[in-house]
């Protein structure tokens, strides 16, 4: 079901008077971290003790769900609608683009007087019209694509250092910043919250920690290293957890990335309270999806990448001086898509003439221990890796008290057939025990919910959001293995995709290729141009100019070596438009 919300206002969306009056908001979202990665959640090991004390500061989104993955869980946070209706299916080769209509968080409360600003991942589409700076953001530090030391990453980024000195986006131009990429996305929203302002501010920090690779500081991963990270250094409670004995040494570091986190969230914290704004401003802490790697999850069932409670269940904390209740506990079902119709509510954003369809409610009365009841509704996550999604693939259905799981068939060659489990959540948190065979009528309840909810998000289609060259927003323009798609394509050497595009401006265009290993040959077409390019000498970059007309086209180029065995698609492809053709 999806809920219009329509909030009428006699006065102008951009007000001063009324904008001053409203609360700021600082969001934060770590990636990859699990329930069970904070020691308030019963972690003996890893080190909190910022985020310890924040949770007994605010309250506690006790059943709070995500997404199994990353984009969709940031599609659906940012847009209070499933990530289906978005366009956002998987996390890469052009499965995580966000539609451009798609009306988001930072355009409504841009739109209502404040000042917005991203700093960290964004995973929502690399180029225009698809950047956080053509979404509402008008401050920007951020990662391309899935993250440091990923294909979208900078061409002169080292993948065993990437998250040192990264390469970074700011305000639409890319640059080389310093020192380690939490404390840089830190000190920038730092900046942001402290400059001096009558407007309220949004921030959005989103940390690409824990997410691995796992680099971060000698220093801070030396505590963990010698310690006791098998399962038997961890409380045994709910799912057993058999663990690894070749991953100590990442468990270490994603713990001391962790740390990190939590120190770099405590100046966040600090830059408010040093602005006068503590008592001002709504914060909330959540992450996107379950833990990346086999660690200590609190018991819960699985981790990232699966619809059990392990992979979508997290941390959610949100403080609000003198209106949330330090302590309180939340214990009604809430989600991601739940967040932007909570914080239209709290910053009382106008909207004039203007209905917003979306898929979450306001968990406002709850937070604030209003008696407010939220209409009797059914939670969905599915991901599974394709194209297109699937029924039944995948797929978890969450009412109020059971949950129904179909978790076969995540991976994109997968044969699976359906089974399907029922699990009474309030009383096995855990999901231990399946009682399908003893509850067909709530099996099969919960199985019209999500064919009815399916058919829905999905009637739209799926066709690929298109990348704009040509446009002065943003030429050139760099496409790289993140975004392009094919039966082929992928992250692997020898993968061969293609890019769909837009191209704005009709006229001539320089071509640059680029490819990790040298080539001697580049053949294929853009926009239906025949290209050819040799070289007697392996070059890591070939060049040429090309003529193309406006409109949709396709970018397909594969490499070789020489021999006509190798083929393999570029690395990067960048297009640049030099000016019309001369007649």
């Amino acid at each position: 079901m999806r809920y219009a919300l329509s909030i009428l206002c006699g006065l102008a969306a951009g007000t001063p008077a009324l904008a001053q009056q409203r609360p700021n908001v600082l969001l934060v979202i770590t990636d990859d971290q699990g329930f069970g990665d904070l020691g308030a959640h019963g972690n003996p090991v890893v080190r909190t003790p910022n985020l310890d004390a924040f949770t007994k500061q605010s309250a506690w989104l006790k059943n709070f769900h995500v997404s199994p993955v990353c984009s969709p869980t940031r599609a659906a946070l940012l847009s209070g609608q499933y990530n289906y209706r978005t366009g956002v299916v998987d996390t890469f080769i052009g499965r995580s683009l966000m539609r451009p209509d798609v009306t988001i968080l930072p355009q409504l409360l841009a739109g209502a007087g404040y000042r917005t600003g991203l700093f960290g991942k964004w995973h929502l589409g690399d180029n225009y019209p698809l950047r956080p700076e053509d979404r509402g953001f008008q401050d920007t530090l951020w990662s391309r694509g899935g993250g440091l030391a990923q294909p979208s990453d900078h061409p002169d980024s080292t993948f065993a250092t990437a998250y040192f000195d990264p390469f970074l986006t700011r305000n639409g131009k890319e640059e080389r910043t310093k020192g380690y990429c939490t404390d840089v996305f830190t000190d920038a929203a730092v900046r942001f919250v402290g400059a001096k302002s009558e407007r309220p501010f949004f921030a959005y920090v989103a940390y690409n920690a824990p997410h691995g690779p796992y680099q971060v500081p000698p220093a801070l991963v030396a505590p963990y290293r010698g310690r006791d990270l098998s399962a038997t250094g961890f409380p045994q409670i709910g799912q057993p957890w058999a663990g690894k004995k070749d991953n100590a040494e990442d468990i270490a570091r994603a713990y001391a990335m962790i740390e990190n986190v939590d120190t770099n969230f405590a100046r966040l914290l600090k830059a408010i309270e040093d602005a006068g704004q503590a008592q001002n401003t709504i914060v909330i802490f959540l992450t996107d999806n379950g833990p990346g790697d086999t660690r200590f999850n609190a018991g819960l069932r699985n981790r990232k990448g699966t619809v059990y409670e392990g992979g979508t269940r997290v941390p959610c904390y949100v403080r609000w001086p003198g209106r949330v209740t330090p302590g309180h506990v939340v214990e009604t079902p809430l989600a991601h898509v739940d967040i932007v119709p909570t914080l239209i509510d709290a910053c009382a954003v106008p909207l004039p003439d203007i209905k917003l369809p979306l898929d979450g409610v306001s968990a406002l009365g709850l937070l604030t221990g209003r008696n407010v009841d939220l209409p009797a509704r059914t939670l969905f996550v599915q991901w599974h890796r394709g194209d297109v999604p699937e029924r039944y693939r995948a797929f978890a259905a969450r009412g109020p008290r059971f949950k129904l799981v179909q978790a076969n068939g995540v991976a994109p060659d997968a044969k699976w057939t359906p089974r399907y489990e029922l699990f009474d959540i309030p009383a096995d948190p855990f999901e231990q025990r399946d009682l399908a065979a003893e509850k067909p009528d709530e099996v099969a309840r919960l199985k019209a919910a999500y064919d009815a909810w399916f058919t829905d998000v999905t009637k739209r289609g799926f066709d690929p959001a298109r990348i704009v060259v040509g446009s002065e927003k943003e030429n050139p323009v760099r496409l790289s293995r993140q975004d392009w798609r094919g039966s082929k394509a992928g992250w692997a050497a020898d993968s061969v995709g293609h890019w769909e595009v837009r191209v704005e401006r009709p006229g001539r265009y320089r071509l640059g290729v680029r490819a990790a290993r040298p080539f001697t040959a580049c053949a294929g077409a853009v926009g239906g141009r025949r290209v050819e390019l040799r070289s007697a000498d392996p070059l890591a970059v070939m060049t040429t100019t090309i003529e193309l007309p406006a409109g949709d086209a396709r970018v397909e180029l594969t490499l070789g070596d020489g021999d006509g065995a190798t083929r393999r698609g570029p690395t990067y492809v960048e297009l640049e438009f030099l000016g019309p053709v001369p007649k």
